[in-house]
């Protein structure tokens, strides 16, 4: 008698894996894409994860449908992958694989029809091939001779084809120069065989070489350092300063790893924000550069994910940080540029994993290595570097010869007092910004609000606009005319009168980009001024048109938000202005030093990047801030150790890992019992480690009401046996007949928030 066999299958839902029956005969393996029924009528695509011939206790069990795709979309490696980010950011493989596949490759249906149609097409490519007597070298001779005379054009093709195939291989069609109606009149002739196939996975390349640019005597050092520590280590800490030529070092350790017919993944914070990175990559390595994100079409990552899972090595994948999903059949790099941003952390949905931390383990699991380059590290890897889980390379020399910025502190109530204050902008900063421009430079203004101003308000009776499905208030956005939340979209118009007293017109206060490029046009008439945010950066083609106008000296001034501090590497910049920089100090958040100093160091370093030196001018009502001192003397290790000796007092990472419970609910009542319903719970097996419930500083987001419970382990505890422990207290919540009325209420859990 047979054994019967079952597939443990994921589904792209917040559910456990699902048990499906494998008839009679069928041959399937783990990894394999399969569609399977669920539900009365719905069909879903699902993963295999694992075989087995043990039968569920309960329940009918369905048969698993068709396969989807010939090989496994996921192998050994990327399993693993899944099962430890699962495992330690408390979430299910169905998240992860919503987040990982491409939605081409997860089709899902009412009846096989509809769920057909959604199925994806893999492209497909035109080939030609020599037949019947063209295939013997004889026979096309003679061939080639009588077509000379009656038809050059066909002989040619049939040339061309002998050339590439002489014994009949199938070639491209957009390989041949040949002329279609040639080919169309050989294939009537029976000399050559027309058709179509699925594209055919590239083959790998070895040995190739690349016009690398030269490296500097410290670049060359800090390279043999990263060889020397991937002897012992299998992550690096490349701490390098700002224009010290990290990009440099990565293209030879990538363009090696190439060589070698391996594949490296260069992950980046935001790939629209690195444009000019991947045109850079892209003159050395041509082809050899794949891009991957999330503003690419569904086909797109689809045609990606798909050519990359049948390669044979030898590509630069170039991606942000959903790129950690991406098969590599020969990893051998993984390069995590600005490791410190956060952009790096996944918030919503699920999973909320953290690119940088799972391309450290993805390397441990697969067997290759990582480095991790910034200028200013994150405090986690910076002690992780000091207490040697990894090794650390200092690159302090800018490349070049060009000299570190000169940063200015300009008090801005001294401002004031002294009548030296317009509008925005003190004296020091218009009078450096006149010089620059009258001497054919550049200059960047950063101000870390987007918008026209952060609010209206009412100044006769101080009504302020909020919105209505969210505690927070509406943002001027002057050029749309409208007020928009930047939670949930909702947008109105600006009132003519308060809607509350019907006096005054409601004034904008406070400033955002939008009034920065205003008011500076009003100041410098004759500038070309740019803005750079999220709202004039609408669509990648805009966004490379603000780039590459500035880049080309076509604009004078660019404005912007944090999205001109990443990555960029404009020679021309003499200046950079920070027009606020209390907002980035004052920020209700333990890692807002440190943050504080990363951001401020990154958009002074994009200053005299060439032979002419830079100045920085700082806006800030606390001249005096310590952060602000060790900005100034360049001093990241004073940072370092002014916060870790802070976050040691106070039990914070890296001294303490962080759980975040946020609970939500339409309910404030019900969502303010439930939390403190949990962290009771909680208290009862973690004490004093439990933090709250408290309501977040917006505590009200698209409707739904918020609470906050924190989870604290120290670093010395086992945090698996924490996460064991918290799983089973978040099914007690659930599953508890006392809790029943807390089943509504939605727990999102966020291991190491950012």
């Amino acid at each position: 008698m047979a054994i019967m066999r079952y597939a443990d299958i994921v589904l792209p839902l917040a559910q456990p894996l699902y048990t499906f029956a494998v008839e009679e005969g069928r041959t399937l393996c783990e990894g394999m894409a399969v569609a399977v029924p669920f539900g009365r009528s719905k069909i879903y695509t699902g993963i295999v994860w694992r075989l087995h011939d043990r039968k569920p206790e309960r329940g009918t069990v369905k048969n698993v449908g068709r396969t989807l795709y010939p090989e496994p979309l996921l192998d050994e490696r990327q399993r693993a992958l899944w099962e430890w980010i699962a495992d330690y950011y408390l979430c299910t493989l169905g998240e992860i694989m919503r987040a990982a596949l491409p939605s081409l490759m997860k089709p899902s249906g009412c009846g096989e029809e509809e769920f057909a149609a959604d199925e994806f097409r893999p492209a497909r490519e035109r080939f030609a091939a020599l037949a019947g007597e063209a295939l013997e070298a004889e026979g096309r001779a003679a061939l080639l001779e009588r077509l000379q005379r009656r038809a050059p054009r066909q002989r040619e093709a049939l040339e061309e084809l002998a050339a590439l195939a002489p014994d009949g291989e199938k070639v491209p069609r957009g390989v041949l120069r040949a002329d279609s109606a040639a080919l169309a009149a050989l294939a009537r002739k029976g000399l050559v065989a027309l058709g179509e196939r699925e594209a055919a996975a590239p083959a790998a390349r070895c040995g190739e070489s690349f016009p690398l640019p030269p490296l500097s005597p410290a670049q060359q050092r800090a390279l043999e350092e990263i060889d020397t520590g991937f002897g012992t280590r299998r992550a690096l800490l490349l701490h390098g300063a700002t224009g010290s030529g990290k990009t440099e070092i990565y293209m030879h350790l990538i363009a090696r790893t190439l060589a070698r017919g391996g594949q490296a993944l260069l992950l980046v914070p935001e790939i629209a924000l690195t444009a000019q990175l991947v045109d850079r990559l892209r003159a050395v390595f041509a082809d050899r550069v794949v891009v991957y994100h999330s503003r690419l079409t569904d086909r797109r990552r689809t045609e990606t994910y798909l050519r990359l899972r049948r390669s044979a090595g030898g590509e630069l994948i170039v991606g942000a940080r959903s790129a950690i999903f991406l098969p590599m059949n020969r990893p051998e790099l993984i390069v995590v540029d600005e490791e410190h941003d956060a952009s790096y952390k996944q918030n919503e949905p699920a999973p909320r994993y953290n690119a940088r931390d799972c391309a450290v383990m993805a390397a441990r699991l697969v067997g290759c290595r990582t480095l991790l380059g910034s200028a200013t590290p994150s405090l986690e890897s910076y002690l992780n570097a000091l207490g040697g889980k990894y090794g650390r390379v200092v690159l302090d020399e800018r490349y070049g010869g060009s000299l570190p910025p000169q940063i200015l502190v300009s008090d801005t109530l001294r401002a004031v007092k002294r009548g030296e204050r317009r509008t925005h902008f003190n004296k020091l900063l218009l009078d450096r910004m006149a010089e620059t421009l009258a001497g054919g430079g550049q200059a960047m203004l950063f101000q870390n609000r987007r918008g026209f101003a952060p609010y209206v308000e009412c100044r006769e009776c101080g009504w302020t606009a909020r919105c209505p499905r969210c505690n927070v208030s509406l943002t001027l956005h002057k050029g749309d005319g409208r007020m928009v939340c930047h939670y949930c979209g909702h947008t109105e118009a600006i009132p003519e009168k308060c809607p509350r007293c019907r006096v005054t017109e409601p004034a904008p206060m406070g400033f955002g980009t939008e009034k920065i490029e205003q008011e500076i046009a009003r100041h410098f008439p004759e500038a070309r001024i740019e803005r750079l945010d999220r709202d004039s950066a609408t669509s990648e083609g805009a966004f490379r048109r603000i780039v590459e106008t500035f880049a080309r000296g076509d604009a004078d001034i660019l404005v912007g938000t944090q999205m001109i501090t990443k990555g960029f590497d404009f020679g021309g910049v003499e200046l950079v202005g920070v027009l606020n920089a209390d907002n980035l100090l004052n920020d209700p958040d333990f890692r807002s030093a440190e943050r504080a100093f990363q951001l401020l160091t990154q958009v002074a370093g994009r200053a005299g990047r060439r032979r002419t030196p830079g100045t920085v001018v700082i806006q800030t009502a606390e001249p005096e801030h310590p952060v602000l001192r060790q900005v100034v003397a360049g001093d990241y290790e004073a940072m370092a150790r002014c916060q870790l000796a802070e976050r040691k007092t106070f039990f914070y990472p890296p001294y303490a890992r962080l759980v975040r419970l946020t609970l939500h609910h339409r309910d404030p009542v019900l969502v303010r019992r439930a939390a403190n319903t949990l962290a009771a719970l909680l208290r009862e097996r973690f004490g004093r480690r439990v933090l709250g419930p408290a309501a977040p500083p917006v505590d009200r987001i698209r409707g739904e009401y918020l609470a906050v419970v924190l989870l604290k382990i120290e670093a010395g505890a086992s945090f698996g046996r924490a996460r064991t422990l918290l799983r089973e207290l978040l099914a007690r919540m659930h599953d508890d007949p006392a809790n029943r009325e807390y089943k509504s209420v939605t727990i999102r859990c966020n291991v190491d928030p950012q």
